[in-house]
């Protein structure tokens, strides 16, 4: 049934969603129904966003997991800007020198596994460790995972329920059963080649086949982990017998992983870095992750007036284009983890008037500096935002960085470990080269904006190398051009790609003219444009909007 599935067309209407007592926005509706049910018993915005990331754990699993990372932006009540980053390092031994002798040691067959020709990867033989970059699967790709951490020190720290309460409504999906979304059946056929081992098909495939949308199915493994960690708190996941779990996935497939690592992860409440763009404050997540990209682009389109062309003109897609461009060839230069890599001020107003000089009326050749893995590029994930009626409001996200990730599934606990490590480098001299407890570049950006002293705005759009860009669109949308939220969204998108050529959707205007600019054109379906949330909160009043490219809602009371 979900070869019938026509991702490519999404005819329904949307409207912005609004209320007064609490929102949610996010890719599954029952997911989204899980904050909401939060917030109407008593939770706050930061509750109600875990609760909502735990049930995408069950519902959607195909794109986030217990196995992955969590980090978000949020403004509370008060008026606080500030960050959550719960994502894990590498393991203490694992050197670029112990990698490449695992890898060596490795049969043609499990290479080949490890590097996947449809993400972009090929193996000349398998000779070699030494002629083989980072693996984008299996056991070297697993970084310690972050998420139940990061729930935990969320709700512990800005939150007003305790975990266990948060956690209820995933563990009842996961139990009892849900009915499959279509666009998250349609991703759910990776798993039928990804996992190979019996535990791992056992825990997501059903007599061996993903589910069609709307087939009813429950997650008994993983909710058994959910609810010990309700009952025993995250520590469970580090500590525990699911620590052990993951140690010895790990390990039996020739990772390096220990319980010392796990056991040593703590999460890290960071300063936002910011910028200001046509009047609205831009905040987003620091390095390790890219969220400098996002301020850097959106410094250089101010700079030459990228927003006050007129909108379905050719000219603004090319300026903002352009300014994206400059913007990802310096940040995937420098970004890194800073306690590793010094970061130039890529977010300062002077730097980008230096690289707005770079643009003219023809596009930029070969721009492009890749990050270890070119895959990242069009990986997925999802995001949440929520907002509450005190006037928090959080953009959340939890992933494992490629679909189901690393393909290793920790033992009986239904865990999916990610794939995160993929983007360290095996090249010593690269700054995202492996080092023991190094933190991978990150491509994941939640964000907060204020656009007017009592405009607030909890937004991110998922899709690995879209995110920065996709900020970019979003903001401009409800800045230069007054869109509403649900508009700001559904307007059609552009990404610009590693291999220098403009992706588009099949609806923007004016097409042949930008090919007659100069840009490589490619039409893209919608699927690889991302996925927005999006909560605002103005002079008392939320309103929400959820991506037409997903299954999501937003939904608010």
């Amino acid at each position: 049934m979900t070869d019938a599935i026509d991702l490519d067309r999404f005819d329904s209407r949307r409207s912005t969603v609004y209320g007064n007592r609490g929102m949610v926005a996010t890719s599954q509706p029952l997911a989204a129904e899980a904050g909401l049910s939060i917030l109407r018993d008593g939770g706050n915005a930061f509750d109600a966003a875990v609760a909502t990331a735990a049930a995408l754990n069950v519902v959607e699993p195909t794109a986030t997991g217990l196995g992955g990372d969590v980090f978000a932006l949020y403004r509370t009540a008060d008026g606080e800007v500030g960050a959550l980053r719960s994502c894990g390092p590498a393991p203490a031994d694992a050197t670029i020198e112990a990698v490449r002798a695992e890898l060596e040691a490795t049969d043609d067959e499990t290479l080949e596994r490890y590097y996947p020709e449809s993400r972009g990867y090929a193996v000349d033989g398998g000779e070699s460790g030494d002629d083989l970059g980072m693996p984008f699967l299996g056991p070297h790709a697993v970084t310690v995972p972050g998420t139940a951490r990061g729930w935990e020190a969320t709700v512990e720290e800005l939150g007003r329920c305790s975990l266990s309460d948060v956690l209820e409504p995933a563990i009842r999906y996961a139990t009892e059963g849900y009915p499959v979304s279509p666009v998250i059946a349609h991703h759910w056929t990776n798993a039928e080649e990804l996992f190979t081992n019996d535990h791992a098909r056992e825990a997501y495939l059903f007599d061996g086949e993903s589910p069609d949308p709307g087939q009813t199915v429950t997650l008994p493994e993983l909710g058994d982990s959910l609810r010990r960690i309700a009952e025993h708190g995250a520590d469970e996941v580090y500590e525990g017998s699911i620590a052990d779990a993951i140690v010895e996935e790990v390990r039996s497939a020739g990772g390096l992983m220990t319980r010392d690592d796990l056991a040593a992860f703590e999460p890290e409440f960071v300063e936002p870095v910011s910028t200001t763009y046509n009047g609205a404050e831009v905040y987003e997540l620091p390095p390790n992750n890219q969220g400098l990209i996002a301020l850097e682009a959106l410094n250089v389109a101010e700079e030459i007036g990228a927003g006050e062309r007129a909108y379905d003109s050719p000219e603004r897609v090319h300026a903002f284009a352009e300014a994206t461009k400059l913007a990802f060839v310096d940040g995937h230069r420098h970004i890194a983890d800073p306690d590793y890599e010094t970061i130039p001020p890529l977010a300062s107003k002077s730097y980008a008037r230096e690289r707005a000089r770079a643009i003219g009326d023809r596009p930029i050749s070969n721009p492009a500096v890749g990050v270890p893995n070119a895959a990242a590029e069009d990986a997925d994930t999802v995001l949440l935002t929520v907002g509450d009626e005190d006037g928090n409001l959080v953009s959340y996200i939890n992933s494992r960085f490629a679909g189901f990730g690393s393909g290793l599934v920790a033992g009986d606990t239904g865990i999916a470990l990610q794939n995160r490590g993929a983007s360290f480098s095996l090249d010593p001299d690269h700054p995202n080269g492996l080092e023991p407890g190094k933190r991978p570049f990150h491509t994941l950006v939640p964000a907060v904006a204020r656009l007017d002293d009592d405009d607030w705005l909890a937004f991110g759009v998922m899709g690995g190398y879209m995110q920065p860009q996709g900020h970019v669109q979003v903001l401009s949308n409800l800045v230069d051009y007054g869109m509403s939220p649900q508009a700001a969204l559904d307007a059609p998108r552009w990404r610009y790609r590693e291999s220098g050529s403009l992706g588009v959707e099949e609806r923007l205007p004016n097409l042949s003219a930008l090919a007659r600019r100069g840009h490589d054109v490619s039409v893209l379906p919608p699927v690889m444009f991302g996925g927005a949330q999006l909560v605002r909160r103005r002079d008392g009043t939320l309103a929400g909007a959820t991506e037409p490219r997903k299954d999501g809602v937003a939904i608010g009371y």
